[in-house]
């Protein structure tokens, strides 16, 4: 009797065990799989004679980051609202186009960093977008009229002269509409106190759920040391709920040969923390003092530090190209690259806490679209709506951001101005993510309604996702008009449109064409730290195929009309979409795609010269004034600082 009871005491022990096993197994799915369980799109083959259209099957989708791969997500949970049929007016409908023919991809969205996040984000904005219009829907959605002029939201500059007396919580200032390149925030205050130090963080938007939101850059002055050192020093970091603080970089660099640069500037000044001799400093005196610029603050010559108690402070942290820069006293201090998925747009306000004496924050260059009431020449600036299927010799699309306005305001007023733009033989269109900040998608909505040459895009605009969008101007260009060629092109990009169909032209190549700055012995970077960073399972290759660089490529028909095709499953997702574009290029020439590459070396990939066909990193101001050269000077000449 005692063994048998001594039996069913380890059965029954061993059945409790498992039912817990299993309670943990359901939990665990659960917190993977909040959606639902239905899978996302299954590749298909397609049998065709085709090669641009066969073997699609064959294609290797990437390695699946963790986000997307540990997600079995509900297509019909993430879109169900951003496909319905609504009434809009035929600006709005004209602006949908592509979106409309984007359903697949949303689908397929297992390739990319971000892409659940972005979709999901995008569902919240849009239907936020549509309640904030739904008393104005009789004017707003079904008039062909241009919208009436409304009071703009985003400022352009915003200040706080005389801050005193904030609490323990430290000082908050607003940023409505995020930050853009050139956006700059200065701080002037005196760090005092029992220590000195003190920190600035740019926060993103709240995420529901979440105790605090994303932190774009932390900076943090340590006056004395840390348990690193105990000599002063400068503490950058990110933070998001996802992923816990990120890897510190701290002013001076402990190890100097890991020093990086951003935007050509060092990530940390190397004057900063040493004496002549290259020793870090002891004491943390400072060159900066209230009253010299010269003799400032030193205990002995050579020593430097941006910071001390008791002097004033004039601090500006610059957003640009790759990162964001600091400057104290007019001096570069530290440069802090970007990190994925926390990008300058979502930055939404600015933090300030610890011992500093506030005087004044004031945030200058920030978004803010040009007012209806201001613009005089707007018949000139619209673009005529094009018809189904409309017949182009070159369909351009542009890459921009929501809160990109005065890029997008600078390029209809230069070389959209191009008479064969003018004149409809090429059409250009922008397209457009959604934005997490609910006043930039409500200046965005009347651009769209006023201009009528944005494409909307499904998702919210992560730099990670800009793949979908490459994408999206092949499915415009051969699906919604009928381009010849199909040409993509950035935001601060110019191009010389005349010049690009006559070199087309010239060449004559009208089936397997890839035209631009051509790269044929690209690649993979493969430090982390690397804003380009490609992991050996999202390409084990050492090289990549030829492929041609980002700031304007032209492809022939034939081949965007493959990639508008096999994006419902067949397109091996890939985060660079220059690069991924020579990769389907090099697909569809694996099955019998006779390819040519037409190397144009008047492409510039980083700035401009004269007898330039594409200039990149065009501030608006180039913009127009390289357009005014060419229309005075009749030359290709570059503007000057």
């Amino acid at each position: 009797m005692y063994k048998v009871l001594r039996k069913m005491k380890k059965w029954f022990s061993g059945v409790l065990v498992g039912f817990f096993f299993i309670l943990l197994v359901l939990r665990f799915v659960v917190l993977k799989n909040p959606f639902g369980d239905i899978p996302l799109l299954v590749p298909i083959t397609v049998n065709s004679t085709d090669p641009l259209e066969s073997n699609q099957a064959a294609v290797t989708p990437t390695v699946q980051p963790q986000e997307s791969a540990n997600q079995v997500i509900s297509s019909n949970t993430l879109v169900s609202s951003l496909f319905l049929k609504r009434n809009f007016s035929e600006e709005v409908q004209s602006s949908l186009s592509t979106w409309n023919r984007m359903n697949h991809l949303i689908n397929y969205s297992q390739g990319l960093p971000n892409a659940v996040k972005a979709i999901r984000e995008a569902g919240v904005a849009w239907e936020n977008l549509l309640d904030s219009f739904g008393m104005e829907q009789n004017s707003d959605f079904n008039e062909s009229a241009p919208p009436k002029a409304r009071e703009k939201q985003c400022p352009h500059f915003l200040s706080n002269i005389n801050v005193t007396g904030y609490g323990d919580g430290g000082y908050r200032l607003q940023i409505p509409c995020g930050l853009i390149q050139g956006s700059s925030i200065t701080i002037i205050g005196v760090p005092n106190g029992l220590l000195g130090d003190f920190r600035i963080d740019l926060t993103g938007e709240p995420i529901p759920g979440e105790p605090d939101p994303p932190i774009v850059l932390h900076y943090n002055v340590r006056l004395h040391g840390d348990k690193i050192t105990e000599s002063p020093v400068i503490v950058q970091n990110t933070w998001t709920a996802a992923h816990d603080w990120g890897e510190e970089e701290r002013c001076p660099i402990p190890d100097p040969s890991e020093k990086k640069k951003v935007d050509e500037l060092s990530q940390c000044n190397e004057m900063v923390g040493t004496d002549k001799g290259g020793k870090v400093a002891e004491n943390g005196s400072s060159y900066i003092s209230l009253h010299s610029s010269t003799a400032r603050n030193r205990s002995r010559a050579g020593q430097y530090f941006p910071f001390k108690q008791g002097y004033l402070s004039v601090m500006t942290l610059r957003v640009g190209e790759e990162g964001i820069q600091m400057t104290v006293d007019g001096k570069h201090i530290t440069s802090f690259a970007f990190r994925e998925s926390l990008e300058p747009w979502l930055v939404s306000e600015v933090r300030i806490s610890g011992d500093l004496e506030l005087i004044s924050v004031l945030a200058s260059g920030l978004p803010t679209s040009e007012g209806l009431d201001e613009i005089v020449d707007l018949k000139e600036l619209r673009s005529v709506l094009l018809p189904l299927h409309h017949r182009l010799d070159l369909f351009i699309g542009i890459f921009s951001t929501a809160n990109n306005f005065k890029r997008r305001m600078a390029v209809r007023r230069a070389w959209m101005q191009y008479p064969a733009v003018k004149a409809g033989i090429v059409a250009v269109r922008f397209f457009v993510g959604s934005h997490k900040n609910q006043m930039v998608n409500e200046e965005l909505w009347t651009e769209v309604q006023t201009y009528r040459d944005i494409q909307l895009m499904p998702f919210v605009d992560y730099y990670s996702l800009i793949t979908w969008k490459t994408i999206a101007i092949c499915i415009f260009g051969t699906e919604v008009v009928s381009a010849k060629y199909v040409m993509k092109t950035d935001d601060d990009a110019f191009v010389r449109v005349d010049e690009v169909l006559a070199s087309l032209n010239r060449a004559n190549v009208t089936r397997g064409l890839l035209y631009g700055l051509i790269n044929s012995d690209a690649r993979p970077h493969r430090s982390p730290d690397s804003k380009w960073y490609i992991s050996p399972e999202e390409w084990p290759q050492s090289i990549y195929p030829p492929w041609a660089h980002g700031p304007g490529y032209v492809v022939s028909y034939d081949i965007a009309k493959a990639v508008a095709k096999r994006h419902k499953g067949h397109l091996k997702m890939f985060k660079l979409e220059d690069v991924a574009m020579g990769i389907w290029i090099a697909e569809l020439q694996k099955h019998g795609l006779e390819v040519r590459y037409i190397n144009e070396q008047r492409v510039y990939n980083e700035g401009c010269q004269d007898g330039y066909v594409i200039a990149h990193y065009q501030s608006p101001r180039e913009m127009l004034c390289l357009w005014q050269k060419l229309q005075h000077e009749r030359v290709a000449n570059c503007c000057g600082d």
